[in-house]
């Protein structure tokens, strides 16, 4: 399975749902924002939401201050 990732491209032997790839690729999941294809997704969604071939995930992590 073949997705893009922030702009770059990822290959996976499995099927992932999208709490796998934010554990792979995010230190810190509390401060992470998800979007598939152009849709926010909450994180209680994350482990339903499953990753197809072709889908493009961005994850931003969120940054507090003052």
């Amino acid at each position: 399975m073949k997705i893009t990732l922030n702009g770059q491209d990822k290959e996976f032997s499995d099927s992932q749902n999208l709490n796998d790839i934010i554990s792979q690729f995010c230190k810190d999941a509390q401060r992470v924002i998800a979007e598939v294809n152009g849709e926010i997704v909450r994180g209680p969604q994350w482990t339903d939401t499953e990753i197809k071939d072709g889908d493009a995930i961005e994850l931003v992590n969120s940054v507090g201050g003052g």
